[in-house]
């Protein structure tokens, strides 16, 4: 019995010996875990440099065509064809729309006959007047005859006249059957169909040349103070997700909207692309710009009211306290007013496991490196 208990004591002593050594393993792991080594490519630096920082008055409204034509009936008449769709493409002076002619021909061709036989009368009327001018030479024609005969050429010049003004109307009526293009663009909006009388006035299709946009947006009372001629504005549209663009401010309306105090302004767009006539557009107007550090929100690590940025330094990782100021409207970066210096490398996405001297490996050279698993940092 004596000897069994020695040998259970032998064997507990020999298991805590055991897990003694498991216990210091463990602990030499972690020392090695958390000396692991962060391997970076150029994707995960961010250097920091200043940048032009803008801030001004917000700006919303939406894009509208500058070129665009309500083209509209100069006369009644029934619609005979309609050669355009919605969305079509159209040049400078297609044939869009075609009116019923008939009775606009019968009195162009009316008009034609009565302007040459206005013509013929004159050529009469001339003709007589040069006979008594012979005649009165040779005393064989009275005064009273040629004044007679000044006076009819003079009637006809004037019948001539008129028949050739009601020619010109009748043409002009002809032209107004058939409704052209006025521009290069595109047909967005038609109101009519074959069969359809059109009357005078009566809107018959939209055409815009979607190419020459601009934004009829609107800014508060309070910053049009700040607001030029010339400025330049980015902006947002709906339906284009994060994709800036730029326009310049055209035109500042010397009048508030008596209803919501706002003021309209007008701004040409940059290189627009198609299909955005119509769409919602927020931007700010760049009324002022200074240069600052810039650092972007996903460097930055928040801790309470606190926050940090990760500083890749002499083969190390080293956690920097940051003293930000506001965010870039346009880009959302944060304006860096202390922790940082012109030039500094920063992790662009950090992750929670990192440690304050981890060493870090970077270059296309350390992916072949020896020595420990690295840890990716994306």
């Amino acid at each position: 019995m004596k000897q069994r208990t020695i040998l259970a004591l032998q064997f507990a002593a020999a298991t805590a010996l055991l897990s003694l050594a498991g216990c210091g393993g463990g602990t030499a792991n972690a020392a090695r875990t958390e000396a692991q080594t962060v391997l970076l490519s150029p994707e995960d630096v961010v250097t920091v440099r200043p940048s032009a920082i803008t801030a001004g008055p917000l700006i919303t409204g939406s894009l509208q065509p500058d070129k665009r034509a309500d083209l509209r009936a100069e006369l009644s008449a029934v619609v005979t064809a309609v050669l355009k769709e919605n969305g079509d493409i159209v040049k400078r002076g297609d044939l869009l729309v075609r009116l019923d002619d008939t009775s606009i021909r019968e009195g162009l061709t009316s008009a034609q006959e009565a302007e040459r036989a206005a013509v013929q009368g004159q050529d009469q009327a001339e003709r007589q007047l040069q006979r008594l001018n012979t005649l009165r030479a040779s005393g064989m024609a009275s005064a009273q005859q040629l004044e007679d005969a000044e006076i009819r050429r003079n009637s006809t010049q004037s019948d001539v006249a008129s028949a050739r003004m009601r020619l010109v109307q009748a043409r002009q009526q002809l032209q107004r059957t058939e409704v052209r293009a006025p521009f290069d663009g595109v047909v967005v909006e038609r109101k009519l169909s074959v069969g359809d009388t059109a009357q005078v006035g009566k809107e018959l299709l939209k055409v815009i040349d979607p190419r020459s946009l601009r934004l009829e947006g609107l800014i508060s009372s309070d910053a049009i103070q700040s607001v030029q001629r010339g400025q330049t504005v980015t902006f947002h549209v709906n339906g284009f997700g994060e994709r800036e663009f730029t326009g310049t401010v055209r035109l500042v309306s010397p009048a508030a909207n008596a209803m919501t105090r706002q003021v309209e302004v007008l701004v040409d767009v940059d290189a627009a692309p198609p299909r955005l006539a119509g769409l919602y557009a927020e931007g700010r107007v760049a009324a002022s710009s200074t240069l600052a550090l810039v650092l972007p929100a996903s460097a930055v690590v928040r801790e309470g009211e606190k926050s940090w940025a990760w500083k890749v330094q002499g083969g190390k990782l080293l956690k920097t306290q940051l003293l930000l100021g506001e965010r870039d409207p346009r880009r959302g970066d944060f304006i860096v007013r202390g922790g940082l210096a012109d030039g500094d490398r920063l992790l662009r996405h950090p992750v929670a496991t990192l440690k304050d001297g981890q060493p870090v490996q970077e270059g296309p050279a350390a992916a072949a490196a020896s020595g420990p698993a690295p840890t990716l940092v994306r």
